[in-house]
């Protein structure tokens, strides 16, 4: 907390003493600084009279938006396909089509794009909010894109599980909309990310590739490190006594959770913006700003209700329990919610600048669920991490320059990730200027270990998750304590009009409806603003009056910076003062904490998936073949979209040669053939033949290689003197042909094309 403290500090001081230098630190003319003072007074008058009407146009969206029923704000047209409502388990989920713009053409055979938005308080509508979005470069791409809207209000007795199994029809109705097309991409946005993680689990045969954006998925994990603590909300739950505040407040809405409350946890997390920022940036640019204003207020002010059982089990299971990785939560059917099961490629898009889902948040979980490297290529999974340096939760999924760089990006590439092999991927955007200075995106994967990228991440091998423990204790205690002594009370004093009634006075709302023309009091401003506006005249905003004015601004933005800044090193230093000693307690009889072990603590070759693995190694045909001279001839380190596209080429190019496998059935066995490789490549070589008993599949995978080697694809990517040696000694073993050292030591010194053709002349001789 000291630590904390003292960089509160120096942020402080420094921040007010760039602003004085700024802003003040200028000569002035007495004569000059009179006539400066009384336009900016006038200056001053004219824009309050706007900025107040700004608020008050915003009251009036609110209330109009409420009176449309709150409708999906999306900025494309859309058509209802399938309405949750009427199903035979009632949502309130719809499935919409995107209809495309004028002047773009969609290619319904091109893979569809299925989006989620989050229903953590706000209504739906971010993911296509302007053109610059998800839903606008999916559909500058070709690709048709589906929309999963909900309604403000939910359906009796609706859950979370009702509302998986409806999203799974939705999935299925895609597929059957396109069924010349690859499998559907799920885009899950927050919320709507470990949504769409439990949705592709459920129906891992029709699911596509999967894109979790700033999606909370290990709730326990965070960024403590020394510096500043951010990302203040993990520990919210234990200092507020657990889940039982959540269940108080559904039942005080008469079994009706009010998503202004999550909206309100957002608005604490940065005062300075919530109370001052965002409005004096109003203020200050009052000509320009309203219609930006406008539009993110609408959607921003929008609130939508939940059941009591959709806030409880989201709470109990996933913010508090952290239980969506370890198998203890099930679906409808009864069946425990197990990740692995997917098999599609998984992209997870974070960043380091967001408070609200840090990346150990979005990341941890691949740890737990798959524990190290080897699993997830014995698996088949790919997994593709995507790491912004800055931008906060919002700007994942609102940000106009993230749309054109990250999302475009996923876009693009999708189909050169599922080509990617099994494994842990980092994938990096390089922005380039061209000569006529247009901005070009060059898109590079590096391959990563999970036991470095984990340790990486956490500074403290997850130490600082054990707390928890007892806070999911803690919580489950005071739930029961709740629901046995206060919940019959509570209940019975409440209705549906008490209910109305304490939404209706929510202090989020009465900042909409009380600034708006229902309030009389405010006749005259419409008036009043409209005359300014007729006859408004900006003043020099170089004038020293301004810069007074700006100084004063981020006095009061940095002061309330400094106050969340010393709020939040606080609430971190009593979480583990109390829940570390708790934890203390509740840990020192258990043989072993609930908390998984960092990757790495057990030798690789001794995981049970590498032993499987290295126990098949001559079991298989050309399936496994392919895969493992695959494996064996891997280029390892970086890899360029550019050679991600050639591998593309050549797998259409030669398609009767390849094996007839599914992309999710080629992944699991390119896996554990390479694990395979890794680990006996001299065994692996050997035992080719193994694989390849019949005559005719030597035959044809001898043929490809001697294709390939011909192809000028294949020779412009200079593959390396190992590779070229382990080349030689894999033709040999399939021919029956030695190769002595001194011929493959000759090929080093070769040119590639060179090579190609006197291997080329040995194998037709021999």
């Amino acid at each position: 907390m000291q630590k904390r403290s003292s960089i509160a500090q120096e942020n402080f001081t420094a921040r007010v003493s760039k602003a004085f230098k700024e802003e003040l630190a200028r000569s002035v003319n007495p004569w000059e600084l009179y006539n400066d003072w009384y336009r900016y007074g006038v200056d001053v008058a004219e824009r309050s009279l706007l900025f107040w009407d700004t608020l008050r146009q915003r009251g009036n969206d609110y209330l109009e938006h409420l009176q449309q029923g709150q409708p999906p704000l999306l900025h494309f047209d859309y058509e209802t396909v399938l309405d949750g409502r009427s199903f035979k388990r009632p949502v309130n989920y719809a499935l919409l089509r995107i209809l495309p713009p004028a002047g773009v053409q969609v290619d319904p055979k091109r893979r569809p794009y299925l989006i989620l938005d989050p229903r953590a308080g706000h209504g739906p509508g971010i993911g296509g909010f302007k053109d610059d979005s998800q839903v606008g470069v999916a559909l500058r791409a070709g690709h048709p894109v589906y929309f999963v809207s909900f309604f403000r209000e939910p359906e009796p007795g609706q859950t979370l599980l009702d509302v998986c199994a409806a999203e799974q029809r939705f999935v299925h109705k895609v597929r059957e909309l396109h069924p010349d097309s690859h499998k559907p991409a799920l885009v899950g946005n927050c919320q709507g990310g470990w949504a769409a993680m439990m949705l592709t689990a459920s129906v891992p045969d029709e699911a596509g590739p999967v894109v979790i954006n700033g999606a909370p998925m290990s709730y326990w994990g965070g960024a403590w490190q020394e510096g500043e603590g951010d990302n203040p909300m993990r520990y919210s739950g234990g200092l507020l006594g657990g889940t039982w505040l959540a269940s108080l407040t559904a039942d005080l809405g008469n079994g009706i959770f009010d998503g202004a409350w999550l909206v309100q946890n957002f608005e604490n997390l940065n005062p300075a913006n919530t109370f001052w920022d965002k409005y004096y940036h109003l203020f200050a640019h009052i000509d320009s700003e309203p219609p930006r204003f406008l539009e993110f207020e609408r959607w921003w002010g929008g609130y939508f209700l939940m059941n009591r059982e959709e806030i409880e089990w989201i709470t109990r299971n996933l913010f508090v329990g952290n239980r969506l990785w370890s198998g203890e939560t099930r679906n409808a059917s009864g069946e425990a919610f197990d990740l692995r099961k997917i098999q599609s490629p998984i992209i997870l898009f974070a960043s380091l600048g967001d408070n609200i889902t840090p990346p150990q948040q979005a990341f941890n979980w691949v740890a737990d669920v798959y524990g190290s490297t080897e699993e997830i290529k014995a698996r088949g999974q790919v997994i593709v991490g995507l790491l912004h340096e800055e931008i906060g939760h919002l700007g994942i999924f609102v940000s106009g320059k993230v749309a054109r760089k990250e999302h475009a990006q996923l876009v693009s590439v999708m189909q050169h990730i599922e080509m990617l092999p099994p494994g842990l991927y980092g994938m990096e955007i390089i922005e380039r200027r061209s000569a006529d200075g247009q901005i070009d995106y060059e898109v590079e994967f590096h391959e990563k270990r999970l036991e470095e990228i984990v340790a990486r991440l956490n500074r403290f091998q997850r130490a600082d998750e054990k707390p928890f423990e007892a806070v999911a204790e803690l919580s489950e205690f005071n739930q029961r304590a709740y629901q046995l002594f206060a919940q019959p009370w509570v209940q019975a004093m409440s209705s549906a009009a008490s209910a109305e009634l304490l939404r209706e006075l929510h202090p989020l709302r009465v900042q909409h409806w009380g600034i708006s023309d229902r309030n009389p009091w405010l006749w005259w401003l419409a008036p009043a603003a409209a005359a300014v506006k007729a006859q408004r005249q900006k003043t020099d905003a170089d004038a020293l009056p301004w810069h007074w004015e700006r100084f004063g601004a981020e006095l009061i933005s940095a002061s309330l910076d400094h106050y969340r800044a010393l709020r939040d090193a606080s609430s971190e230093a009593l979480f583990f003062q109390v829940f570390g000693s708790l934890s203390g307690l509740y840990l020192a009889d258990r043989a072993e904490a609930k908390t998984v072990a960092a990757p790495g603590t057990v030798e690789p070759r001794q995981l049970a998936f590498v032993e499987e693995a290295l126990a098949s190694i001559r079991e298989g045909g050309y399936s496994e073949a392919f895969a493992r001279v695959s494996a064996l001839l891997a280029r390892r380190g970086e890899l360029p979209l550019s050679l991600l596209a050639t591998r593309h080429e050549l797998a259409q190019d030669y398609a009767n040669l390849l094996p007839a496998q599914s992309p999710e059935t080629w992944r699991r066995i390119r896996g554990e053939q390479e694990i395979i490789a890794h680990y006996e490549p001299e065994q692996a070589i050997a035992s080719l033949p193994d694989l390849l008993a019949e005559t005719a599949d030597r035959e044809r995978l001898l043929t490809l290689l001697e294709r390939l080697l011909e192809d000028e694809r294949v020779q412009q990517s200079r593959p390396t003197a190992e590779q070229l040696a382990m080349l030689a000694r894999i033709r040999s073993v399939l021919s029956g042909k030695p190769v002595t050292r001194q011929r493959a030591t000759s090929r080093r010194a070769k040119g590639w094309s060179n090579s190609a053709k006197t291997e080329h002349h040995h194998d037709r001789q021999a």
